[in-house]
């Protein structure tokens, strides 16, 4: 048996975003990674890597050997990215059409594997290459700090440049449950995707599992995509097209005998066990029960993660992507919900309490546009913070720890507005 190789020079031994990332997409160590330095004695070297901007502040690891897919890997999309970083990539983009000669300030991380052991056996990108047609893959990868909700994702090219598709990885339960529901998303869109004002996805390429880990590659998006404004108005239309379906609309029907409350019913005492926090959550969904029971709402599906830096336009089409959070069975007015709770939390740094009036300024202003009434509004709004505890609960409980925005905070928000 060929000996496992942690030479101290290795990068997954290090805590920070690099290391997280290196070990999530080199989990087997026979497979050596060096850093400055030759390739272990018996090792035969299959990849190298320009480490950028250096080792103790990583950002991007970018394939060396073939300068046109090096310098795609940080142009390619740059106008979806804040002028900031699309600068600095554009710059090092440029770097990268040199070659290692233009990348040579940079540190050079080398990936080889044991003589005489299969490369498939011990790399994800052999396995992709494989699985996507046979063709030789180049793949590139952003370093993010340590995150237990984070997915490692690979920009995987052809030598020429060609974007062939991204790979996201989950390597815990909390992301190995994302990428399973957005790969089940994604099988389920082409059949609607041709409906009026549904938008356009990226398809799913291929789904494997590989070292306890599950990956989902999914199709690359159209080059010429832009993104939307983050002050773009909300697109009703698209949301409504997303909850349907595409098709007709579905009769209204009460809150209590719904999938969807007995759903968070379920979640609620399943996290009771982690204590007076779960206990809390239980008396939220009861609560919100008996506030709302007798309303009569539409349910349909929702994007899940409907925010402005998820969204583009190619070709006069919206175009939307990560469905990681899609689901069935839920109040129509949901997507439109979570887009002004994320536009106040994450855009505006703002408290849980004030992204909750933005769900009510929200629902208020174009609730009527989605068939909601006033008591159906204030149904989707109240039954959305519920939801979106509970997801942050699931997440928590799958190891992705506590945001600390949002708990215990979106709790407190949603008991007052119960008592209220």
């Amino acid at each position: 048996m060929t000996a496992q190789v942690d030479a101290p020079a290795d990068p997954r031994s290090r805590a920070d975003g690099l290391g997280w990332v290196t070990r999530a997409v080199f989990p087997d160590r026979r497979v050596a990674l060096t850093v400055r330095g030759p390739a272990p004695t018996g090792h035969r070297t299959v990849a190298r890597y320009a480490v950028v901007p250096s080792l103790a502040r990583a950002r991007f690891l970018v394939p060396l050997g073939a300068p046109r897919a090096g310098a795609a890997t940080l142009l390619a999309y740059n106008a979806l990215r804040p002028p900031k970083v699309r600068a600095v990539r554009a710059t090092i983009g440029g770097l990268a059409r040199l070659g290692p000669v233009g990348l040579a300030p940079f540190p050079t991380l080398t990936v080889s594997v044991p003589g005489g052991v299969p490369v498939a056996e011990l790399l994800l990108t052999e396995r992709l290459a494989s699985a996507l047609g046979g063709t030789p893959l180049l793949a590139a990868f952003g370093v993010r700090p340590p995150d237990p909700n984070h997915k490692p994702t690979l920009q995987l090219f052809d030598s020429d440049g060609r974007p062939r598709g991204y790979a996201k990885i989950g390597w815990n339960d909390a992301t190995r449950a994302l990428v399973t529901a957005e790969a089940a998303a994604l099988r389920a869109l082409p059949a609607v995707a041709g409906a009026a004002d549904h938008p356009v996805s990226p398809g799913l390429l291929t789904e494997l599992a590989w070292a306890d880990q599950v990956v989902a590659v999914i199709e690359p998006l159209p080059s010429a995509v832009r993104g939307v404004p983050v002050d773009d108005p909300p697109r009703i239309a698209a949301q409504l097209a997303v909850a349907r379906r595409g098709g007709p609309g579905t009769p209204p029907r009460p809150l209590t005998g719904s999938a969807f409350l007995a759903r968070l019913t379920t979640q609620a005492r399943r996290s009771a066990a982690s204590g007076a926090a779960g206990d809390r959550a239980v008396a939220a969904v009861q609560a919100l029960a008996r506030r709302h029971g007798d309303v009569e709402v539409e349910f349909g599906h929702w994007h899940g993660d409907w925010v402005p830096w998820n969204l583009g336009e190619h070709a006069g089409r919206l175009v939307a992507w990560d469905w990681e959070h899609s689901g069935p069975d839920v109040p129509v007015g949901f997507d439109l919900a979570h887009d002004a709770f994320q536009r106040a939390l994450v855009l505006r740094g703002d408290p849980a309490v004030v992204a909750a009036g933005a769900v009510d300024a929200y629902v208020d202003r174009y609730g009527d546009r989605l068939g909601l009434g006033p008591a159906q509004r204030r149904l989707v709004a109240d039954g959305y913070l519920v939801e979106m505890w509970l997801r942050t609960w699931r997440l928590a409980d799958a190891g992705a720890g506590w945001n600390p925005a949002l708990h215990p905070a979106l709790l407190d928000v949603i008991e007052k507005r119960h008592s209220g």
